[in-house]
C-alpha cells in the first residue's frame, strides 16, 4: 500500500475517493482515529501497482 494524499480535509479525501474509485483504482482510507473530523489526517492509501496512476489523477485535478 502506496500513501497517494494526506488531508485534514474530509471534502477534498471524499472527492480524491471517488476520483480514484471511478478510474477503478482501489482506494483505502487510513483515518487518524480522532473523535473529531480533520483533526488529525487521513490518508489515501492505493495498492502498489496503481499508485503512480493515482498521483497523475489527483496531480491533474489539483493543478
Amino acid at each position: 500500500m502506496i500513501e497517494v494524499a494526506k488531508t485534514t480535509d474530509p471534502v477534498r479525501l471524499h472527492f480524491l475517493k471517488g476520483l480514484l474509485e471511478a478510474a477503478d483504482i482501489q482506494v483505502f482510507v487510513f483515518e487518524g482515529g480522532s473523535p473529531w473530523p480533520g483533526a488529525f489526517p487521513a490518508r489515501l492509501m492505493v495498492p502498489e501497482a496503481e499508485a503512480d496512476m493515482a498521483r497523475r489523477l489527483i496531480r491533474e485535478v489539483e493543478t
